[in-house]
């Protein structure tokens, strides 16, 4: 096929084929995004027939988290993000902790060395982005104070990821401990410089130049202005400050939250969202290889565990020891039982560093694939689930 047309081709069967999967998964009372899924696998290098462009899925895929995350900064003050600190930041730390420690002693009893271990275990501790946010709109508690606690919580997530992959290459490169010193400050005071900018400048620079693109009265122009901001500010903060595309796009939204026109830019970014959105899960599914199912279904079961079941209960535990509702826990603690974008970047470097095996890469994507999947099920697992233990205890 000419290169000229592979992003006209790759677009093509995404969406066309995402709509008619989609379509079949709903009429089977399954979440659409199954069906988004199972088209990536379909046009992914794992099975037979059209191969779409995997670089060009994996770019527009992160234009949509990209803008998914703005829209959601809109929505998201500082003050939100302060307010929830006290459960977001032990909580993300800790679900991080364990969820590490299970993977890494899976991978420590299947004879893998302790740094393919731990690069295992880190790819399975940080949730997706774009399931958790699709997940709490679905039920519409995106606003409510267990979507706040759930994004705050990811957010502390990326951060975490920010430094881990930037520290990564130093310690296993073999460089000296004042090396991996430098690394870590160096990054810290970047993300110390981009936040410091964007609260001082940005704050007061973008709303205004959205204003000022507003008054012109063209409906064209605003939403090019909205997508600008988002995709130019998220670009920009990973270039300079070296951030996640997803982090830069939250704090330029939070950002823009300051301006009068935030709802309207909310509105305007909408179809965007959720058009790239799909991108994402197509892009996923194109990274799976179906035939871990069959070679390696124990170790695969015991991955799809730990994240599913380890992760969830320990921010169902770390939630109720600091006296939130029982409903808070389960949501916040299903809405994080998955992993995402994040996992696969951390597991393409632990390959190319040679820490980890392929088999572990193997194992993230297809873990990622079925909790993905499994994602919208579990979350309406959720209000039986309450309320079955709360007979119980009342009882």
């Amino acid at each position: 096929m000419p290169h000229d047309v592979s992003l006209i081709a790759t677009l093509a069967a995404a969406f066309g084929l995402a709509l008619a999967l989609g379509l079949l998964a709903a009429k089977l009372r399954l979440p659409p995004l199954v069906g988004y899924l199972l088209a990536g696998v379909l046009i992914g290098p794992a099975t037979p027939g059209f191969v779409a462009d995997i670089n060009l899925a994996g770019q527009l895929a992160e234009v949509g988290v990209m803008l998914l995350m703005f829209g959601v900064g809109l929505h998201f003050s500082f003050q939100d993000l302060a307010a929830v600190k006290r459960i977001a930041v032990p909580g993300a730390l800790v679900q991080m902790a364990v969820a590490t420690a299970l993977g890494l002693a899976a991978a420590l009893a299947w004879g893998w060395a302790w740094q393919g271990a731990l690069v295992f275990g880190l790819c399975l501790s940080v949730a997706s982005t774009v399931v958790l946010l699709r997940a709490l709109e679905a039920r519409g508690e995106l606003k409510s104070m267990n979507g706040q606690i759930a994004v705050g919580w990811l957010v502390v997530e990326d951060l975490v990821m920010v430094l881990i992959l930037v520290l990564l290459p130093v310690v296993f490169s073999g460089a000296q401990n004042t090396e991996g010193a430098w690394a870590l400050g160096l990054t810290l005071l970047k993300l110390a410089a981009f936040g410091l900018l964007m609260w001082g400048f940005g704050r007061q620079l973008l709303p205004k130049l959205l204003g000022w693109v507003a008054r012109t009265g063209s409906q064209e122009l605003f939403t090019l202005g909205v997508v600008a901001a988002a995709v130019g500010m998220a670009f920009g903060a990973a270039k300079v400050f070296g951030v996640s595309f997803a982090l830069g796009a939250f704090v330029a939204g939070m950002v823009l939250r300051e301006s009068e026109f935030s709802h309207r830019a909310a509105a305007e970014s909408l179809p965007l969202r959720d058009a790239f959105a799909v991108l994402f899960f197509v892009s996923v599914g194109m990274l799976f290889d179906p035939s871990v199912l069959w070679t390696e279904p124990l170790k695969l079961l015991l991955t799809v565990a730990i994240v599913v079941l380890g992760k969830t209960l320990a921010a169902v535990a770390l939630a109720l020891v600091f006296r939130y509702p029982l409903n808070t826990a389960l949501t916040v603690g299903f809405s994080l039982a998955q992993i995402g974008e994040f996992s696969f970047i951390l597991a393409g470097l632990g390959v190319a560093l040679g820490v980890l095996p392929r088999e572990g890469q193997s194992l993230v994507l297809a873990a990622a694939v079925l909790s993905i999947a499994a994602n919208t099920a579990l979350f309406a697992c959720i209000q039986p689930l309450h309320n079955w233990l709360v007979a119980r205890r009342a009882g």
